[in-house]
């Protein structure tokens, strides 16, 4: 379970370039949901997923992981718990390495590392099964330098390498923003069936309106740092991008306005 409670966070406090991210953000994710984030750019859902990875340390407030306080800890530390895939599919692998190097790292994340050899003949055939698995006819390339695939298929080895050993929480951050339309969809083709087969805690932000609408058990909508919808249960169910794209319109409205009148609105439909 992810806690979250009274997150605020400011960037270049006090200056011309004062950025309030985060506003006292509130949310509990509960074991096994898949959490969809989409707001407007700058309405902090990017910054709520890097206070949650440890990007950064929060003002106030506080992070809850597996029952454990992680408020103070450093990224580093909190990667043992948390898989994460950007949205740059060049961001998290090491290009020179081969895919089966970079998936035997993978592996090992968060764990002591002694002197022997990482990519034993056991964990070998184990990662070869894995990437046979997700149908990519990747399986017999795996001395390929990664560096040298296309960027859907860095970026689904990329979601293998982050899901590898069943995080208690996984970070989505519009992790096919930068494909094409065909390897996208191949990506979240990939994406949902590693979440439901192996259950996995998610958070993911997206800008699609029809990612939004279809994937997921929970759809959260952010502005201006702080969270103004919460779909779950049946009414998730019966979103659509159509409707989706009729509520970030009325955002668009929303942000318009002075704070005061934002926060009367707000209100109307927490």
């Amino acid at each position: 379970m992810l806690e979250l409670n009274q997150l605020t966070k400011t960037f270049h406090p006090g200056t011309p370039n004062e950025v309030r991210a985060l506003r006292g953000v509130n949310l509990t994710i509960e074991d096994g949901s898949f959490v969809v984030v989409i707001g407007t750019n700058g309405s902090g859902k990017s910054t709520l997923l890097n206070a949650v990875a440890g990007s950064f340390f929060v003002d106030t407030g506080s992070i809850r992981l597996r029952g454990e306080d992680v408020t103070r800890w450093p990224e580093h530390r909190r990667a043992k718990f948390i898989g994460r895939v950007f949205q740059n599919p060049f961001t998290g692998t090491a290009p020179h390495l081969s895919i089966a190097e970079n998936l035997a790292l993978a592996a090992k994340r968060g764990r002591a590392r002694g002197c022997g050899w990482a990519l034993n003949s056991s964990l070998s055939s184990d990662l070869r099964e894995r990437v046979r698995q997700m149908g990519l006819g990747m399986e017999d390339r795996l001395s390929n330098a990664i560096g040298s695939l296309s960027g859907g298929q860095r970026q689904s080895l990329t979601l293998l390498m982050a899901g590898l050993i069943k995080p208690d929480l996984l970070l989505l951050d519009e992790h096919t923003a930068a494909l094409d339309p065909k390897s996208a969809d191949q990506v979240i083709r990939l994406t949902d069936d590693m979440i439901r087969r192996d259950k996995l805690t998610t958070m993911m932000v997206t800008h699609s309106m029809h990612q939004a609408a279809y994937l997921g058990d929970r759809l959260i909508m952010m502005v201006r740092g702080q969270v103004i919808h919460d779909f779950r249960g049946t009414e998730k169910q019966r979103l659509t991008p159509e409707a989706l794209l009729a509520r970030f319109e009325e955002v668009r409205r929303l942000e318009q306005l002075d704070e005061a009148a934002a926060e009367q609105l707000r209100r109307q439909y927490v």
